[in-house]
Order: C-alpha cells, then structure tokens, then sequence
C-alpha cells in the first residue's frame, strides 16, 4: 500500500546554459591599450587599491568567514519568508501530542500501552510507515510486573501482586504493537564517546570516496530500550543541530558513528515506505561534478527518489507556511474522536511522525520562518521534498560564478569609477548590486538554487568606498594645494568661492556697497633710498604679514599691493553685515600694531627696520562694482568706482592732516559709537563733489570718556565758529583745543587751521563760500 501511495511522486531536474560571442577589433587594441596606460598612469593609487580590494574579497570567499556566511544565510532566510514552499499533498502526516491530548489522556510520559494502541490505530489505518520522533530510552514504570517490583520492595504482598505480575509488561507490550507494524525508532546521536553504539536497520552503499571527512562523526547515542528498537522495523536519528545562529536551515541525512553510516529518521522513513533495501551515497569523485575535494556527498538514493544535498549529506530545507492539515493531534486518533474511516482518510498510505508539542515536553527549533517550530515538523518537511523532489540547491557551479561576479565586476568597477566619478560610479555600483541580489532573487523562485551575492557585493561595496574615499582624498590633496598656493594672491575666501563653482573664473562683476581701505607708508621713497633691494624687501614682508593678519581676520579681501599700499575691501565676495565696523576695527588695529612693531623692531638691531614708520589709511563706503576683471586670458578680482577713487584721495591726505586714519562721510555716518571727529570739508583732485572728511580716532571705549567728549564739543564748536567765518572765536577755540590735542595727535590739523585763519582774516571771500578746501594733490 505503501508503495502504491508513493509511486506518483518522482524527483525533477533542471538545467541552465548560456552562450555569448564578443567581437574583437585588432587595429583598435593599440590606441585603446595607450589610453588605458595613460589613464592608469593618472590614477594609479586608487585603482590599484580598488583592485588589492576586489582580491581580498576574492580571498574572504575562499577563507569562508562565518560571519560574512551568515550574511547570505540571512539572504536566503529572507527568501524563504518572502517565498515559502507551497503546501502540496503529500503522504506525510503528524501526530502532535500536543497540550490538548495532555489534558485529556493524562501527565507524560504515558503508558507505554498507551503509545502501542495508537501504534496500532495508525497501522489499522493503513499508515505506510509510523515513525517515532521520541526515543523510550528508559522502561515503563507504571508497568504491573515493576509496580508489583516496587510494592514488594515496599513490603507489601497480597493477591493484588499476584495479579500484576500476571499482566503482561508495557514495554512488551508496545514491542508487539512495533512488530506488527511499520515502525522507525528514533535515537539521539551525541558527539562524546561512549558504549552505546548503534546498530543499523539498513545498509549502505558509496558510489566514489567514502565520505568519512565530509559527515559529521558521532561518538555514542541515546537509544530506546532493546526490546523496541529490536522490534522497529526502521531505525533514524533525530538529532537536529541549527547554523551557528542556532537556525535550522538544512537537515542532515546520514551521520557516521564508529565508521558506520547512519540514516536520519526522514530518511529511513521514506526507504521503509518503498520497502527499499539500501541507501547509495553518491559522492563528488563518482559524480563528476566540480567540488574541490574527493569525498563530498552530493546525492543520497533512496529507492526511486535521488536526493540533492550539501557536502556533509544534509537536506536543504525549504520549509511551508504551517498547515492545519498536516498535523492532527494525538488525542482524537486515541479517544475515538475520528472514526475509523476518518483514520483511514488521514493516514492510509502516509508516513506518520509522531512528535512531542506539549509545553515541557515540546523540542523547539528555530527556522526561517518561526522562531519557534516543533522539532518533528522538520523531519515532516525533508520528508515531504523527498517525496515531492522540491529541492533547493546550491549547484557546484555556484561558488565559482560567485567568485567569477565578484572579480570581473569588481574590476570593471575598479576601472570605471575614475571615469564615471562618485554618483555615477554609486549609480553603476548600486546597479550592479540590483541585478545581483535579483538575480540571486530569480534563481531562488525560478529554479531553486541558493546563489549567494554577499560577497561580489561585499567586494563592489568595498571598492567604491576605497577607491571613491583615495579619490577624494587625492582631490582634496590637489584642492588644498591649489588653495594654499592662490591664498598668498586672493582672499582665503575668494579661493573657496572659486574652488566650490570654478564658474566664478569668468570675466563680469557685480554692482554692491562696499567699505575700502587703502593704507600706505609714509615716506616711503625716502626709505627706499636708505636701504638696500633685499632690505627693502625684508622690511615690507615684515610690515606687510602682520597688516594682512588683521585685515583677514576682521574678513577683508585683500586685492593688491601696489608697492608699500594695501588695497582692500568688505562686502565682497562674501556679504558682511558688519562691514563699517570691521573696517574700523581692522584701521585701529594696524596702526595700535604698527607702534608696537616700531618698538620691536627698533629693539632688534639685526632687523632691518627704518626707525619710526607711519602710516596713512583712508576708509570710504559705497557703490563699487566687483568682480573677475582684466583680459580672457589674465583676471583679478577687483573693483572700481568712485568710492574707489575717493578712497584713495582720503588716504592722501592724511599726510596733509596729519593723522593716521581718514575716513569718508559716509562711512562716519554708519559709525555712531566710534570716537569720530570732522576733518573738514574737501574738493579732491580729479572730483567736483567735495566731501566731508573725518578723523577715526578710536572706538566705543573712547568716544564714551568725558575727555573726549570734551574735546569732542570744543571741536565741534572750532568748526562752527570757522565756517561762519567768525575767526575771533574760532581763534580762541583753537587757543582752547591746543593744550588738548597733542593727546589725539591732531596737532598738525590745528595748525593748518590756524594758518587758515591767520590768512582768510585779510581775504575777500565771496558770499557764497562754503570753507571748502580744495586739494592740490592726490
């Protein structure tokens, strides 16, 4: 009967092939191989690096790493859960005893008469095979004749012993109910040695190498009591051992224990279906198949079912969604709940597992798609791929084509990514990958191989990343010389302006408010002819880096020096709110600076330094226009306009006024809290426009002491009193100022004013004179 419910069932093969053809041009080859040197030459480092990576990638698959395995492992897990295997009919059925049939039928263990009436229940129900995914290692002890043992022991006797020890033993009598029916016995196989060795009930025949290295090798086992297992028709090992993330991924078929072959319960179960006399193990020298060692196991046959399986003999296991009619629990096939035709509906011509689910009793199992799942079921499921031929496999070819993808890809990566530049290469890159993993994804559903893309992908990932990371790095090597070299010539922020949009280099400005400086040395000719070229040369290095030091760091673009000058500016090309201050602050802090660099200097007689140096500023604010200037083939980023020019001639005539800093009118305006005072009114050469001129004396700190202030009022009525050309009490403000002067250091302004005064006392100006003064030079 058994034979008849099985004989549909036939195992199913598949193959692949693939074919292409790549034309070669020859005449090509030389001008492509001169590129590529030459490509090669220029990027060098990182392809080579890219390409040391793709090796060590080739060398991680090789080494076969446990945590990289895992990886793919997961992969194929992830598979099985999007895409478990469909429940088909097959003979295979469980019997749970599950809590239910503990409520109703009794505590655990049972009697073993117990077990051999649903022995025989199953056998009457036409089960080809009923296999015991439980070992009775030890004798019944709610057996008559041992509780008969145990209450003489006891000191008890009476008829009642007399009468138990007439019943015939449990364990006899579960014995008969195995001879007279189609039983497998499962035992526990144990890595420590021992005595217990086990006797198989089948034998085995090894098509090549005997496959001692490949199995696993066990040193003793828990068996049932002999009087079972001597009754079994069939005898498996149940052990069952997950991945080292304790995941139950493969079942093993065959183990060796002493040197001999040992069947798994799935296994025999199957044979003694079929009523098959052996097993043939095939192995890799008998299959002609590629696998690096003599001796690997690469199918087992078991009557006319052929088995794919892994190099130690293990099933792959593709597990189905639970399915309530695979299981009945094992309290209605004993407590008359299904009729004998409803038995013989569920169990004719099927191998029955019989296996523990009840809380305390239930040997759990972690799979791909539970987290907790009864160790029988696994045994259920390898039995049903038998039967069905539903296999999942990993080819021999596979490792090869994966370490083929890694290198090949690898390499065009490697090579391409130069070219292409960190988004396209991630674009390519992520491609690759895409196709991989639904290639990997394709062959799972379509043809059920395990092809594992961890580690062409680990190593296309590994390349982009040490490659695109030596890229950059060179880029920003480049990059940072370019900007140290162009920072002795422009501001430090116009480099990286330029460095982040190179589009900037483009002839054009741009129309915006600006504060300018412009700062030279006093008497600088006269210098120039009392030192030498180098010297020379050496004291404008030494003025000018402390100058540039703070103007840089109060954000001034620094657009040339001319000679002894500085010209420099705010507002650009970066936008400053707080231009007119730093302007300023920056004036003030070159010529505090200056003062103390003369008293360095003058210190060092080594230094070639000329005595007491000076220096002229002049500040102004307005529209300038800005930007990349010159020829196509020369730019400078500079600006131009009359603030530019007025600038200029405000910083002229601090000599003439004798003081340090001379700033605009309208920058003045946008500087209330500075300590500022009015210079005078000035029509300077080359303009009609006069402008008022004013004197930065100091900041905030000063304009707010009295002393100032004082001065501050005096002046202010100076000027009043000379433009109402009242020279008497303009006099006699000056007479007030002078004591309070020389600590501002305007003596030089107040004698122009009183030589003015002296003079226009005895001229005729005309009634419209607005005291105006107009310069003679620049």
């Amino acid at each position: 009967m058994a034979a008849r419910s099985l004989a549909n069932f036939s195992p199913q093969a598949q193959s692949i092939s693939s074919h292409s053809d790549f034309p070669v041009h020859r005449k090509a080859v030389p001008v492509v191989a001169r590129a590529w040197m030459r490509w090669l030459l220029s990027n060098g480092g990182p392809v080579l690096a890219g390409l040391a990576v793709v090796v060590f990638g080739a060398f991680l698959q090789f080494a076969h790493l446990p945590a990289l395995d895992r990886i793919g492992l997961l992969l194929f897990d992830g598979y099985q859960r999007a895409a478990p295997r469909p429940y088909e009919e097959a003979p295979v059925r469980i019997v749970d005893i599950d809590d239910e049939s503990i409520r109703r039928l009794g505590q655990w263990p049972w009697p073993r008469t117990d077990i051999a009436r649903l022995t025989d229940r199953l056998a009457a129900s036409g089960a080809a095979v009923i296999a015991y995914d439980i070992v009775f290692s030890e004798a019944d002890r709610t057996s008559p004749p041992r509780i008969a043992e145990h209450m003489i022991r006891a000191g008890e006797f009476g008829p009642a012993i007399t009468a138990l020890r007439k019943l015939p033993d449990n364990d006899a009598v579960l014995a008969r109910a195995f001879r007279q029916a189609p039983v497998v016995a499962g035992y526990f196989l144990m890595r420590e040695r021992g005595r217990d060795t086990v006797i198989p009930k089948v034998g085995f025949a090894v098509a090549g190498s005997a496959p001692e290295q490949s199995i696993t090798h066990y040193g003793s086992a828990i068996q049932s009591i002999g009087q079972l297992r001597d009754a079994a028709a069939g005898s498996g090992f149940i052990s069952i051992s997950g991945d080292q993330d304790s995941i139950v991924r493969s079942a093993p078929l065959i183990a060796e224990q002493n040197g001999q072959l040992l069947p798994s319960l799935a296994l025999d179960a199957v044979r003694l279906a079929q009523g098959a006399g052996s097993i043939t193990v095939k192995t890799s020298d008998a299959s002609g198949e590629t696998r690096s060692m003599p001796g690997q196991v690469v199918s087992i046959k078991v009557g006319q079912f052929e088995v794919p399986t892994t190099a130690s003999g293990a099933l792959w296991l593709h597990y189905t969604a639970p399915h309530p009619q695979r299981a009945i629990p094992a309290w209605k096939v004993l407590s008359g709940a299904m009729s004998a035709k409803e038995l013989e509906e569920a169990f004719a011509g099927q191998i029955v597992f019989v296996g523990t689910g009840a809380i305390g009793l239930r040997d759990l199992v972690s799979t791909p798609l539970r987290d907790h799942e009864l160790g029988v079921t696994v045994h259920a499921n390898a039995a049903e791929q038998i039967i069905l031929g539903r296999f999942l496999v990993r080819p021999d070819w596979a490792t090869g084509l994966e370490r083929t993808l890694l290198l090949v890809l690898g390499t065009l990566m490697v090579l391409l990514l130069p070219r292409l530049g960190a988004i396209r290469g991630a674009a390519l890159g992520a491609a690759l990958v895409a196709a991989m993993v639904w290639g990997s994804w394709y062959a799972f559903t379509a043809r059920h191989y395990l092809l594992d893309p961890t580690y062409p992908v680990l190593a296309l990932t590994l390349a982009y990343v040490t490659e695109t990371g030596l890229i950059f790095y060179r880029e920003e090597r480049r990059r940072s010389y370019i900007h140290n070299a162009f920072d002795r010539y422009l501001s430090p922020e116009l480099v990286k302006r330029i460095a982040a949009d190179p589009g900037r280099l483009e002839l054009g400005g741009e129309e915006r408010e600006m504060t300018v400086l412009f700062c030279d040395i006093r008497g600088f000719s006269r210098i120039s002819e009392s030192m030498g070229p180098k010297a020379i040369i050496a004291f404008l290095i030494a003025f000018l880096t402390p100058m540039c030091d703070i103007l840089l760091a109060r954000k001034a673009t620094i657009d040339k020096f001319i000679g002894d000058a500085i010209l420099a500016f705010w507002n650009a090309p970066l936008d400053d709110a707080d231009q007119h201050e730093n302007a300023a602050r920056s004036a003030l802090a070159m010529v505090a600076r200056l003062a103390a660099l003369n008293l360095e200097k003058q210190a060092q007689a080594s230094a070639p330094w000329p005595g007491d140096v000076k220096i002229g500023i002049g500040l102004n604010t307005g529209l300038c226009c800005v930007g990349n200037m010159g020829s196509a083939q020369r730019l400078s980023y500079s600006l131009i306009g009359d603030t530019v020019n007025l600038a200029s001639r405000i910083e002229g005539l601090t000599k003439f006024y004798g003081v340090p800093i001379a700033i605009g009118s309208s920058l003045a305006a946008r500087l209330p809290g500075f300590a500022t005072l009015e210079l005078d009114r000035v029509r300077v050469v080359g303009r009609d426009m006069p402008e008022t001129l004013f004197v930065l004396l100091g900041d905030e700190a000063m304009a707010c002491t009295d002393q100032f202030t004082h001065f501050f009022a005096l002046h202010s009525a100076m000027l009043a009193s000379y433009r109402k050309q009242d020279w008497t009490t303009a006099g006699r403000a000056l007479d007030a100022i002078e004591p309070l002067c020389a600590e501002f250091g305007l003596q030089r302004l107040y004698a122009r004013y009183r030589g003015r005064i002296a003079e226009l006392r005895h001229a005729s100006l005309p009634h419209d004179w607005d005291g105006v003064y107009q310069a003679l030079e620049k």
